[in-house]
This record gives structure tokens, sequence and C-alpha cells, in this order.
């Protein structure tokens, strides 16, 4: 087996052992914390993630459900209250990178991934790439970020997240 595949392995069997002690670390932080490494390498590099200069990752928390309304105080019967099982079109995916997009606008979204989830929220790493960056924009499998039709493309639906959520992936 190859590094990546032990590596993968690994984070099925041994997550119960972590999970405790980093959500309990990750609840304290806030909603969009920057961090130096991926916590998933496999999954990272498998989106194409390098450690170079110009590419940055962000751990974003989301809640988990159903969406929350107020209860409407008077002038419906319960059934149209529209208080429970009211759910978004998008993932929580795609709305923890569109969250990191907002707290970054100068970088653009690559790829993200699901790193845990506990009762109340989810956490998901987003790579980004700084389009402006010579590192980014020297190495060949960066370059096409760099280029004016892929600003902003988390919001547009162009990632891979996006993709699956307006039925484009299959």
């Amino acid at each position: 087996m190859g590094l990546y595949k032990v590596l993968s392995s690994l984070w099925r069997k041994n997550r119960k052992e972590l999970e405790r002690s980093r959500y309990i670390q990750w609840r304290r932080e806030g909603a969009v914390v920057r961090i130096e490494r991926p916590t998933r390498l496999d999954r990272a590099r498998r989106l194409g993630y390098k450690a170079k200069q110009g590419v940055v990752l962000v751990r974003v928390r989301v809640r988990k459900g159903a969406r929350r309304k107020e209860r409407p105080n008077k002038g419906r019967r319960p059934k149209r209250m529209g208080v429970s099982k009211i759910t978004p079109a998008k993932s929580w995916q795609l709305i923890a990178e569109e969250r990191a997009q907002r707290k970054f606008p100068n970088l653009e979204v690559l790829g993200s991934y699901k790193v845990g989830d506990d009762s109340v929220y989810q956490w998901y790493e987003v790579i980004f790439l700084d389009p402006f960056h010579p590192a980014v924009k020297n190495d060949k499998e960066f370059r096409w970020i760099a280029e004016k039709q892929h600003k902003k493309r988390v919001h547009r639906g162009l990632t891979s997240a996006g993709k699956k959520v307006r039925g484009l992936r299959k």
C-alpha cells in the first residue's frame, strides 16, 4: 500500500480516539479559521493541495440539520407555520465554501472536504489558491485559476460541491 492509502485507512480506523479532543478545541475556535496543514493529507492531495506558497487552507464550521426559522406568532394553522423540515437547496459543504470565500475575498476556492462532525456542527476544510501569487501563476497545474473567467467560482456553483448540488456531476 502507498502512503496515501495508508493515511486514508488510518483516518477511517482511528477517528474515535482523536475526535473528542479535536472537536472540543474546534468548537472554541471561530467559525472560519485559517490552518497551517491539512487534517486529512490524503484527501487534500487528491483535490490538488500542494504545500507551497499561494495555497491556503481554511477550516469552516457549519451547523447540522435543517434550517431554523422563528415561529410566527399568529395567523396560521400549525401545518402552515413553516418552522420545521425546511431544508436548504444547497449542501452544507457548498455553504461552508461560500462562507470561507466571503472571509477571504482575494482567494479562489479549489475544493473542500469534510473533516468531522459532532451532534451540532460539521467541519469542512477548504483549499484556496491565491491567483495573484507568482508561485501559483508559474505552476502549470494552478495557472488556470489566475484567468479572469475563474473569478468567484464558488458563488457561481463551479466547484465540485456546487456542481453536485446543480446536478452536473454524475
